[in-house]
């Protein structure tokens, strides 16, 4: 029964192997650049919230 199970977990990284192995570059980019459009507008979201706390306390 394991020979079985170890059979199916091989073929089915094999798949994921092909179908990644065109695919990968671009699924990392997409990854990449996801990621960095969310850290880039926390960081946008951040420094306004420091810039409207600096012009209430000039006021």
């Amino acid at each position: 029964m394991r020979i079985i199970i170890y059979f199916l977990i091989s073929l089915w990284l094999i798949f994921l192997g092909v179908i990644l192995g065109d695919y990968g570059p671009w699924y990392f980019a997409w990854l990449v650049g996801t990621v960095m459009i969310v850290l880039i507008s926390a960081a946008g979201g951040a420094l306004m919230d420091t810039q409207l706390e600096e012009e209430q306390q000039h006021k």
